[in-house]
């Protein structure tokens, strides 16, 4: 009782001390916030809906495991290869970019600073970031896919992975800013190298952050359609290897839904339903095992 007297008290008396506009403010900020949120969500909530609601009638075990039909306008068919294709190209890409990233990085700000070299890197990172989709793509093309002579799913991942860098690397950058120097100082004082302390002490102080702009980097690279168009040719049979034509969730929304066949346009709401869940289960995977590292 004498707590919750002395904690009601103390909540009377901030109250008490703050003036009459600054609560005022507070509350129109808090209430503007809250407005804010809910536009934004609008927009989403509409789309998730439209999506959920046109193809969830579509998905069915078939529908997630059979070969791509011979011909678009059947009605018969699944998109079995299409999710191969993307868990298979968007893992390899995240394999390829998320620790190239963060090692750039790690250099850029514990050990590159202002030097030339790193604001070289830097501002080729902001250059990337910044470049459009399809030229990552008709880059893959001319220097890979066009000396091998031929698309495969190994050019695919090269492509996502040039747009998943920059954004793990601006990421991983921006949390590692975040941490404070005294626990560098503190490893420091202990008699811990420069190299032990980042894996142990700055790396997991940021891997939330981390975390979340790898999966910001996944989701963008698995909803690409793009990059893909120049660098994996087509295929609908089953393709687990990194050679030859292969397909992706992504490709099929864009070939299905531009036809005027009802059956190609609901195999399209189908693939883009699956490739919303698919990268929902990769996020919710990845964050269970951040937090399972965050607090260890």
């Amino acid at each position: 009782m004498a707590a919750t007297s002395a904690a009601t008290a103390g909540r009377s008396l901030t109250r008490s001390s703050i003036s009459r506009g600054r609560r005022i403010r507070n509350a129109l900020a808090t209430v503007l916030i809250y407005l804010a949120l809910g536009f934004a969500l609008i927009p989403l909530g509409l789309v998730l809906y439209y999506v959920v609601s046109e193809g969830l009638g579509v998905i069915d075990v078939g529908f997630l495991s059979e070969e791509l039909p011979a011909q678009v306008r059947r009605a018969r068919g699944g998109i079995g290869p299409a999710i191969a294709g993307t868990l298979v190209i968007t893992g390899v890409a995240t394999v390829l970019a998320v620790p190239l990233g963060i090692l750039a990085a790690v250099y850029l700000h514990e050990y590159g600073g202002s030097n030339p070299i790193a604001k070289v890197v830097r501002f080729l990172s902001n250059v990337m970031a910044g470049v459009p989709s399809i030229v990552m793509g008709l880059f893959i093309f001319t220097v890979y896919v066009l000396p091998r002579g031929g698309a495969s799913g190994l050019a695919g991942a090269l492509a996502l992975a040039c747009l998943m860098l920059p954004i793990v690397i601006r990421a991983t950058e921006g949390m590692l800013r975040l941490v404070p120097d005294e626990l560098r100082d503190a490893a420091y004082a202990l008699g811990t190298s420069k190299s032990r302390t980042i894996v142990t002490v700055v790396l997991p102080a940021a891997l939330p952050g981390i975390t979340s702009g790898a999966l910001l980097a996944v989701a963008r690279a698995a909803g690409e359609t793009a990059p893909l168009l120049f660098t994996i040719g087509a295929s609908r049979k089953y393709n687990w290897s990194l050679s030859g034509p292969n397909t992706a969730l992504s490709a099929q929304i864009f070939s299905n839904a531009q036809t005027g066949f009802p059956s190609a346009i609901d195999r399209a709401w189908g693939a883009a339903l699956t490739l919303i869940v698919l990268v929902l289960l990769l996020s919710t995977v990845a964050r269970i095992v951040a937090a399972r590292f965050t607090v260890r």
